[in-house]
């Protein structure tokens, strides 16, 4: 009888010693897979900082030539009001020279009307 239950003992001792090396077996295989995840994630986080640092690039490009294109157009647009004002006091200047000598512009408007020749009488 105990040579029976020894028997039944290492069968079942074998079936455990199974079991738990088909669990070892399971478990390095899941530990495999989960780092084949997380390099990928790594890798695709790596990837999106490159992407993002060369779309940051391009913004901050973008940004600088629209402040280089503000600063032209700011200062072409302040030696266009400095002529504007010169042409505006030497017009004013012609038309007292006219006025004094007598002669009539035959101006509906007024003077205004010549300081702003894009509104038409």
């Amino acid at each position: 009888m105990s040579s029976s239950t020894t028997s039944v003992g290492d069968e079942r001792y074998a079936g455990m010693e199974e079991r738990k090396r088909k669990r070892m077996i399971s478990n390095r295989d899941s530990a495999r897979r989960s780092r084949i995840r997380k390099q990928k994630v790594v890798e695709d986080l790596s990837n999106e900082i490159t992407r993002l640092r060369c779309q940051n690039n391009g913004i901050v490009k973008k940004i600088e030539e629209a402040r280089e294109g503000y600063m032209a157009v700011s200062a072409q647009n302040s030696v266009l009001r400095s002529q504007a004002e010169e042409l505006t006091e030497r017009l004013r200047s012609l038309i007292s020279v006219v006025e004094s000598v007598g002669c009539n512009l035959d101006i509906d408007d007024g003077p205004g009307a010549l300081f702003k020749p894009w509104h038409p009488p």
